[in-house]
């Protein structure tokens, strides 16, 4: 029964993850392919570079909504070993990045890594990436670089901090995923230290 439940919890994850909300949003409502903005990515983030607010923070909670529904039901609801949960997790994030409906070209998959992390029982995983983005971008130049400096910071902290539990191994999965759909953008630019502090200090020297 475990098995079967995990199977079809996993497909339907990766199914619900595949579909291109963000892409179907800008289409529906601003008229507009959104691939065609930005980064070319089929995400919340280039709604909005399209030119709609109210239509990319509903792509946006689409995006995280997506990584909810069937971890949330194999966690509380079906009781599965939190190995299947995590591995239901995954599946959405998989679908998102590699979507069949896309030609297995889907997004960056930040934000429905968002929706599994704060479905997840285990809320320092989320807690401590959302600590770690908001120092990279402070600190740290780079889209790319920030969203690696945060992941791998969280992973590193979740490592001292729970040894060799499911938790590390989760957010090691996460990281490959997110350095595979970032490689382009990582192997183009180098990391940099600076963002919001460093761009604060430049001002006020140049001020002097």
């Amino acid at each position: 029964m475990v098995i079967g439940y995990s199977i079809l919890l996993a497909v339907a994850a990766f199914l619900l993850g595949a579909c291109p909300f963000s892409l179907w949003i800008g289409k529906w409502l601003l008229e507009r392919d959104i691939r065609g903005y930005g980064d070319g990515n089929p995400g919340a983030y280039n709604v909005f570079r399209a030119g709609g607010r109210k239509s990319g923070v509903l792509a946006l909670f689409a995006d995280i909504g997506k990584g909810v529904p069937f971890v949330y039901l194999a966690c509380y609801v079906l009781l599965l070993p939190m190995l299947v949960v995590m591995g239901v997790g995954l599946a959405a994030i998989l679908g998102h990045a590699y979507s069949p409906f896309l030609g297995f070209r889907g997004g960056k998959a930040l934000a429905v890594t968002g929706g599994v992390l704060l479905t997840l029982p285990q809320h320092e995983m989320v807690l401590s990436a959302i600590i770690f983005l908001l120092l990279a971008f402070l600190f740290v130049e780079g889209d790319a670089w920030r969203v690696m400096f945060g992941v791998t910071a969280s992973l590193i902290y979740l490592v001292v901090t729970k040894g060799m539990a499911l938790e590390p191994l989760f957010m090691s999965c996460v990281l490959v995923i997110i350095v595979v759909k970032h490689f382009k953008e990582l192997r183009t630019t180098t990391p940099a230290f600076g963002g919001v502090v460093g761009g604060f200090l430049r001002a006020r020297r140049a001020r002097v």
